[in-house]
């Protein structure tokens, strides 16, 4: 994520309606009043105004003497140029509908699957939301474009500097069907470094027609000169059977999806060393030695958790620490963090704001061992800070407790 700044404004998968998918990204050596993508929709000026709130200078200093009604959630949206979307399930397209009608600034492309555009076109019918969007780039009456991207092996331009590749994935079944949703390479077309966001996506283990492991194959020989940050799903916990997945993972699958990876990045760098070249050929196993250290140098970020409202602790914590102890047998290198809400990617931070923001945050808390934990974090940011000259990222989250702050070269 070298060359890109993303901001976290919502990233679970529900039923809480304020923390749904819904990212804002920009090349980093451009300023976000340049123009923004928002990639995916389910949250939006609502959570935004709460991590505004929190942090207002998350999108950088701005005069202590500037009109407050000068950079706002609707100011901010006003410079989005496109919405990237995965697919057109409620929780990460509502907040686009939504604020449809509300949208300023110039116009804006709305990009998905032909599939995903279709689905949205359904809400923006005139029954279920007025028609707010159109496929007439000349029609000057609709502030929102679709343009389809198709899945196949070509980057398409969608902003300035940044180009995107989709390659379908299965969201588990319906009536019709397999529903199929997207994953998005993209890439940063100056320094061509590239990340891989995926959608809703079920596991290859038991789908009935398998899709990720083209995406890993197509990922395996980049990795991770190129490609070395990868948004991916975990909605459920430990123990949720296969039949009540509904189309997504579980930590016991990520870890296979993971291994597959690793897999396919120890056949690529075979095949580079002997010049043999790619070629079609079967998913093949590897003794788990030969695994190790494959992923050294990738992070995973996990996102689109589902809040069960059960568990004191951040339920991405609690799936993000069960990730971590079925991978820690592996020993593939991969680092495994969790996508929180308000965690600014990749961006240059404030070491005294961050400061005083834990204090205020855990002044009052009762619980030693988060206060201990988050000052040994603390300690970590500042050795950072002095060892190497750059804080790289850190999470603000509407929510004081639900705080999380991870300390790692971007």
């Amino acid at each position: 994520m070298a060359a890109f700044d993303m901001l976290v404004v919502g990233s679970g998968g529900g039923p809480d309606e304020s923390n749904l998918s819904a990212y804002l990204l920009k090349p980093r050596q451009a300023a976000w009043n340049d123009g923004i993508i928002a990639l995916e929709a389910g949250s939006g000026l609502g959570a935004l105004r709460h991590i505004m709130k929190r942090d207002p200078n998350i999108f950088g200093e701005h005069p202590t003497d500037a009109n407050p009604t000068s950079f706002t959630p609707l100011t901010v949206y006003a410079n989005v140029k496109c919405f990237l979307l995965t697919h057109a399930h409620l929780d990460h397209i509502g907040s686009l509908v939504m604020a449809a009608g509300s949208l300023g600034g110039a116009r804006k492309r709305i990009y998905g699957s032909a599939q995903t555009l279709s689905d949205l076109e359904t809400i923006f019918s005139g029954r279920i939301w007025p028609k707010l969007a159109t496929y007439d780039e000349n029609n000057p009456l609709f502030q929102l474009v679709y343009h389809a991207l198709r899945a196949d092996d070509k980057y398409e331009v969608i902003f300035p500097d940044i180009s995107v590749r989709l390659m379908t994935v299965s969201h588990g079944m319906n009536d019709s069907g397999q529903y199929d949703g997207a994953c998005f390479f993209i890439r940063h077309d100056p320094t061509n470094q590239e990340f891989i966001f995926f959608g809703d996506v079920e596991p290859d283990s038991i789908s009935v027609e398998p899709k990720n492991i083209a995406v890993w194959r197509a990922a395996a020989p980049k990795i991770p000169h190129v490609i070395s940050t990868i948004f991916i799903e975990c909605s459920y916990q430990a123990g949720r059977p296969d039949g009540q997945l509904w189309g997504h993972l579980s930590p016991v699958h990520l870890v296979q999806e993971l291994v597959t990876l690793a897999t396919e990045v120890v056949i690529a760098r075979k095949e580079r060393r002997s010049c043999s070249g790619s070629r079609p050929r079967k998913k093949q196993r590897m003794s788990p030695e030969a695994l190790h250290g494959a992923l050294e140098g990738v992070k995973v970020y996990i996102m689109h958790c589902k809040e069960q409202f059960a568990t004191e602790r951040p339920i991405n914590h609690v799936i993000g620490d069960q990730c971590r102890e079925l991978l820690a047998p592996h020993q593939l290198g991969v680092e495994l963090l969790t996508a929180d809400q308000g965690m600014k990617i990749g961006g240059s931070n404030r070491p005294i704001g961050f400061a005083i923001y834990l204090v205020l945050t855990y002044a009052s808390s009762s619980d030693l061992n988060l206060i201990l934990n988050e000052l040994f974090l603390f300690v970590q940011l500042f050795v950072e800070i002095f060892i190497f000259g750059e804080i790289h990222r850190y999470q603000s989250s509407p929510c004081p407790f639900y705080h999380q702050s991870v300390l790692s070269p971007l």
